[in-house]
């Protein structure tokens, strides 16, 4: 046998061992960076039925987040405005605009402007709108700077590993309630220190789940 196959053939099982494990970790590598939220959502900006721009309505024009996102302060869903709340504007601004023709469609039928749904969680996860921003958790911490954005596009992945991180340190994230909405704001911790953003989370008594009973129901 020893003339058939060399000595070197010896060597030959350790070295396919050797290889199956760094192809293993090389793809295992591979496919955690590359499908984490983090890579295969952040940049997603759909094109919309209507260019609708951010930074020219929040940004320059300063419209509350509410006055479009009505509920977000009293439901678990922040609601798209209704083709209505764009009218009360747009009947007297740009109303004839060949732009804004699906939301005066809209109006007159009755049915709902086919939006592009851009920040989205999986069916398995629960998660609260108003229950965030009554505690200080303002637009930007998972939305990023909306009134910067001519086209919406999404900033952070939104991922578990995302909210662990907020929900493990919330004192570094919290908002005064006057400032949850200004899009230009600074945490406390960034405008006080980390300890008045202590003194927050505690006087709110703000004590985020951890278990996965919080986001999992």
């Amino acid at each position: 046998m020893s003339k058939i196959f060399p000595k070197s053939a010896n060597r030959l099982p350790l070295q396919i061992l050797i290889f199956l494990v760094l192809f293993g970790g090389v793809a295992m590598a591979g496919v955690t960076y590359y499908m984490t939220p983090k890579y295969t959502r952040v940049g997603y900006a759909p094109v919309q039925p209507v260019p609708f721009s951010h930074a020219l309505h929040a940004g320059q024009l300063g419209l509350d987040c509410r006055f479009c996102h009505s509920n977000v302060e009293k439901s678990g869903h922040s609601n798209i405005p209704s083709s209505q709340t764009c009218m009360n504007c747009h009947n007297q601004v740009r109303k004839d605009s060949a732009l804004l023709a699906p939301v005066r469609s809209s109006y007159e039928t009755g049915e709902a402007v086919p939006w592009v749904w851009i920040h989205t969680t999986p069916d398995h996860v629960y998660f609260n709108h108003a229950a965030h921003v009554n505690r200080g958790v303002s637009c930007v911490e998972c939305h990023g700077k909306i009134n910067e954005m001519d086209v919406v596009a999404q900033a952070k992945p939104l991922s578990m590993g995302f909210c662990i991180e907020c929900h493990r340190n919330p004192k570094t994230r919290v908002r005064e309630k006057a400032d949850v909405f200004n899009l230009d704001s600074q945490t406390i911790a960034a405008k006080a220190g980390v300890e008045a953003g202590m003194k927050f989370i505690s006087d709110w008594k703000i004590k985020p789940p951890e278990s996965c009973s919080g986001c999992h129901r």
